[in-house]
């Protein structure tokens, strides 16, 4: 784990979601969007801060998605180029 994309300490999802056209699902939803080809962003709410991962594979997908994990989370679907860009994913 550990491509995030940076912005503003909290309210990170509705950033991402104004200036990136990001769509948010749910994690099902998501699941399906990843498989299709688009780019998955999960932004885990940690209290003091948000956290904007771009989930660019499926294991990296079931991390975020750990039912143990009980932090608030918000699912985004954006285009792939954008999010590789924005996370500076070097794969």
């Amino acid at each position: 784990m550990g491509y995030y994309i940076q912005g503003p300490t909290l309210g990170k999802a509705e950033a991402i979601i104004r200036q990136y056209n990001a769509l948010q699902m749910s994690p099902e939803e998501a699941l399906k969007a990843l498989k299709a080809g688009s780019g998955v962003v999960c932004v885990v709410e940690n209290g003091m801060f948000d956290a904007a991962a771009f989930c660019y594979d499926e294991e990296e997908f079931d991390a975020f998605n750990d039912p143990h994990d009980l932090r608030p989370k918000t699912w985004l679907v954006m285009n792939l180029k954008k999010a590789k860009e924005l996370s500076e994913f070097n794969r």
